[in-house]
């Protein structure tokens, strides 16, 4: 299992697939390939589950797991997310690469506007995209960013532990749901009062975190979070619509104060096939931002003002950002309509804005 989980990781792959009943598969560059010939037995598999299953007492009840997270390391090779699932009454293990060095913001050839999003003092951020849209990636581009520029505590709150930061110039304090604190509420609701300067969550998706979230960005901290929504307007959408209907008027109030900045990103594949490169959507919380935000009826507007920020404020579509990977030879102009009329609802097109995709 070693010996093929690490030829994966050398041909690029971004997760891997193990399935009873199937060969040993990988994504690589976007796409679902087989890594060995033989089909593996449902012991096998069960065999395989057990290994990247770390604690005893979860191994003892292998037998009655139908949904387990976890994560796993192997040395010189890196870490994996992994989550164990059963189906058709059998093991199925898929695991995300994650490499031991931490990405930076300059590697992910994200827009360079981040890094000033990253040193705000305050506010809520928020980094949107589909499940392997590179979420993860950037969040741990910023919280590098922020560990080696600037001064602060930042406690990050994930289910699992992804990427590992070492102590810089911050205090970078870890916590994994299930092993250090028993929810990602309780432990947002806790970092609070353990003198943060900055918070990361994982993704955010119900009601009682967004409510929380938005309290950490209120009382002075920066809340750096991750949502599983495919572009800006429907991130703002899916917060409000998840709120109670009464306290929507002022969950809009209270979003439209706190918002730092909202990341929609997607992963594309590169022209020359050698990886992918991530287009990113980029919505700042100016003024003009805060009164849309107030008003169900001008959720829409949102979007010209990411195009005509581009200049003065660093803000981009999705079609904006994919125009310019056109011109720099790094996607095919066939990838940048498909991620154009993917990444969101229509609305104005070309150089009137609109949308495009990012990172790994």
């Amino acid at each position: 299992m070693e010996k093929i989980i690490k030829a994966a990781v050398e041909r690029g792959a971004s997760d891997l697939h193990i399935k009873a009943g199937d060969v040993f598969r990988a994504r690589i560059n976007g796409k679902l390939v087989p890594l060995t010939k033989q089909r593996l037995t449902p012991d096998q598999t069960r065999a395989i589950a057990l290994k990247l299953i770390s604690s005893d007492e979860d191994r003892v009840k292998i037998d009655r797991l139908r949904d387990f997270d976890c994560s796993w390391g192997m040395p010189g090779v890196g870490r994996f997310r992994v989550n164990v699932l059963r189906q058709r009454s059998s093991f199925m293990i898929v695991m995300r690469v994650i490499p031991f060095t931490v990405p930076t913001i300059e590697s992910l050839r994200l827009p360079e506007s981040l890094a000033q999003i990253a040193e705000a003092e305050r506010g809520l951020v928020l980094v949107t995209g589909v499940s392997g849209s590179g979420k993860s990636s950037t969040v741990a581009a910023m919280v590098h960013h922020i560990n080696r520029t600037q001064h602060k505590h930042v406690v990050t709150i994930e289910n699992p532990i992804e990427f590992l930061h070492r102590d810089l110039s911050c205090s970078i304090t870890q916590r994994e749901v299930g092993v250090d604190t028993e929810s990602l509420t309780v432990g947002l609701r806790a970092a609070l009062r353990q003198d943060p300067d900055v918070v990361v969550l994982g993704d955010v998706t119900d009601a009682d975190t967004i409510d929380t979230a938005i309290k950490g960005a209120e009382t002075g901290h920066l809340v750096i979070a991750s949502m599983p929504t495919p572009d800006v307007v429907t991130t703002v959408e899916r917060i409000i619509t998840t709120l109670p209907r009464e306290e929507r008027e002022i969950g809009r109030m209270r979003l439209s104060e706190a918002l730092r900045a909202i990341i929609s990103q997607q992963l594309l594949p590169q022209k020359d096939d050698k990886g992918r490169v991530p287009v990113v959507e980029l919505l700042l919380g100016t003024p003009a931002v805060r009164e849309c935000l107030k008003d169900a009826s001008r959720t829409r507007e949102l979007r010209k003002h990411m195009a005509e920020g581009r200049k003065s404020l660093g803000t981009q579509t999705f079609e904006q950002h994919a125009e310019e990977l056109v011109e720099a030879g790094l996607i095919t102009s066939d990838t940048a309509r498909v991620a154009v009329s993917t990444g969101a609802p229509p609305a104005a097109t070309s150089k009137r804005g609109s949308r495009q995709a990012q990172s790994a």
